[in-house]
């Protein structure tokens, strides 16, 4: 048995022999332990470095980053984090917003002008308003919208700009190819674009302050410019409301509509038998007017323009008052139950009752109406005038709802969509034909129908009794009073009907609503016989057209 190292050496000593004399095969020679010879390895040691280089090769920053799911609305835990009550609201929308600027600071310093529009962000140019609706709709996103910014295409991943490279099955997945010959040397100016100063987009000068050398922050530029540009304000909307007023004998009927506010700023309640009048200038309350012989108020209405109000009663009576004078101007007939709606179209006074019939009265004549309307089969409790293109809403207790055009006595339109009593009714002064319309206990659904073309165009179920429907004069937004079992008021953003405020402090149904004549204040009226003021909407736009002097209802004194 022959020591390993010394067979070894007797192995290196015979190659070097075959070098040196004649050349021996490896085949025919024979190791000392019988083994083949074989020409020896020269051993290579393993390089350790304590440098890490990363190398992104193969991966795609596009698709990585919109992979990840960026939630578009305030978690749970996010609101009771920030708080509870408004401020606490506030505080989350707040969080929010920094988080979607965060967001798109990182893929703006990711990807720089090369932005992918994802959904997300996309999603942020409508609400989100200054440097997030700039980033949504950015010229350089619109590269990449046909992969980002459609949510049912899904994610996929964006193919590589490699000229050599081809694309399979429009993925970005590629196969290798031989990179085409460049000559590392030459030097070739940018191309010249139509520019007013003949340079290409984007160029900057060497003197150029805004150059990424010459910063101070350790952003760049684009991100500085998405910081710094001007935020939309957060909407704040008060949840408390600034007057609360008593209003003893203020009925709890759904039917009824007992509260109104003229143009003249001053509202008009019925309590009892009774009808109040509240100034909101100077917050002085007179009495209008006591009805006798047992009479109580069931509705009332105020003129468009001027200080005329109606007043209906139990017992079928409309009664015309001059609120300047505190004067009784006419007594109206026809109805033989409950009046329980009101509505007014310049010269024109409409009432509806509990004997399912509508009277049209034109108040420059002395006949108390001028056409009788038939077509519900239970008490009609809504009425509202289309002032702009001459069409009445009707709404009875027989779920149906009526749209008559101008003073035809056969409807223009039926809707019966609705499976309880309809009162809400509320046309959209911002479009032309939207009418919505709001169910009882058991529908507890907000309609809206184009009466224009007699089609459904939307509905949505709130959960609650929609008791009455009022469209801001200044945005495109709607509120809503309710009933069972919430007994809350609530601010919709249409036509998208998201949730703009939730308004809650009456402890039974909210029956009536009426809106200031700037458009900003509402006010509500339960059966906790509470009125409640609240500051909802923003000013509006100076309505220049009732200034005019040709204005035949405009006073000259």
């Amino acid at each position: 048995m022959f020591d390993p190292e010394f067979g070894r050496r007797a192995r290196n000593a015979s190659s070097s022999t075959a070098r040196e004399g004649s050349p021996v095969r490896p085949s025919s020679a024979m190791s000392i332990d019988g083994s083949s010879p074989s020409s020896p390895t020269k051993r290579r040691r393993g390089g350790y470095g304590d440098r890490f280089i990363p190398n992104r090769q193969g991966v795609d920053l596009h698709a990585g980053f919109n992979m990840v799911e960026i939630p578009t609305t305030p978690t749970k835990t996010k609101r009771r984090w920030a708080g509870s009550g408004p401020q606490g609201e506030i505080d989350a929308q707040r969080i929010e917003e920094a988080n979607q600027t965060f967001s798109t600071l990182l893929r703006s310093e990711l990807f720089g002008k090369d932005i992918p529009a994802s959904s997300s962000s996309m999603g942020m140019g409508g609400h989100g308003g200054g440097a997030m609706g700039a980033l949504g709709t950015s010229p350089s996103n619109a590269g990449f919208g046909g992969a980002f910014a459609d949510p049912r295409i899904g994610m996929k991943t964006p193919p590589r700009s490699t000229g050599a490279s081809s694309v399979v099955n429009g993925y970005g997945n590629t196969q290798p190819s031989t990179p085409s010959s460049r000559n590392l040397f030459t030097y070739m100016s940018p191309r010249k674009r139509n520019t007013p100063d003949g340079r290409s987009p984007g160029y900057r000068g060497v003197d150029d302050p805004t150059r990424d050398i010459y910063s101070l922050s350790p952003v760049r530029f684009d991100s500085q410019q998405l910081l710094l540009s001007p935020r939309k304000q957060t909407r704040q909307i008060s949840k408390v409301p600034y007057k609360v007023l008593d209003a003893p004998d203020l009925k709890d009927d759904f039917y009824l509509n007992l509260v109104d506010w003229s143009s003249e700023n001053v509202l008009g309640v019925g309590l009892g038998s009774s009808v109040y009048l509240w100034d909101a200038t100077t917050a002085k309350v007179n009495k209008l007017t006591d009805l006798a012989n047992g009479e109580s108020v069931t509705s009332v209405s105020w003129i468009g323009r001027g200080t005329h109000v109606a007043v209906g009663s139990s017992k079928g009576q409309v009664y015309i008052f001059d609120a300047e004078r505190q004067k009784r101007l006419r007594t109206m007939t026809g109805h033989t139950s409950r009046v329980g709606a009101l509505a007014w179209n310049e010269h024109i006074l409409s009432s509806g009752g509990r004997d399912r019939a509508i009277f049209h009265r034109d108040v420059r004549i002395p006949e108390h109406h001028i056409r009788k309307l038939t077509g519900h089969k239970q008490e009609v409790c809504g009425l509202k005038w289309n002032t702009e293109d001459g069409q009445l809403a009707s709404g009875g207790n027989d779920n149906r709802l009526y749209v008559w055009n101008q003073l035809d006595d056969t409807p223009l339109h039926k809707f019966t969509d609705h499976v309880a009593a309809v009162k809400a009714i509320a046309w959209n002064p911002h479009q032309r034909g939207i009418l919505a319309s709001g169910g009882g206990t058991a529908d507890k659904k907000i309609k809206f129908w184009n009466t224009i073309t007699g089609q459904m165009i939307n509905e949505v179920d709130t959960g609650s009794q929609v008791c009455n429907l009022a469209w801001s004069r200044n945005t495109n937004e709607i509120v809503s009073t309710h009933g069972f079992t919430h007994h809350q008021v609530i601010v919709w953003k249409y036509p998208s009907m998201q949730q703009v405020a939730q308004l809650t402090g009456h402890t039974s149904r909210v029956l009536y609503l009426a809106m200031s004549p700037d458009g900003q204040t509402i006010v509500t009226g339960a059966g906790d016989e509470t009125l409640r003021f609240w500051n909802v909407f923003n000013k509006g736009k100076p309505d220049f057209r009732k200034l005019s002097l040709l204005d035949p209802y405009t006073k000259i004194r």
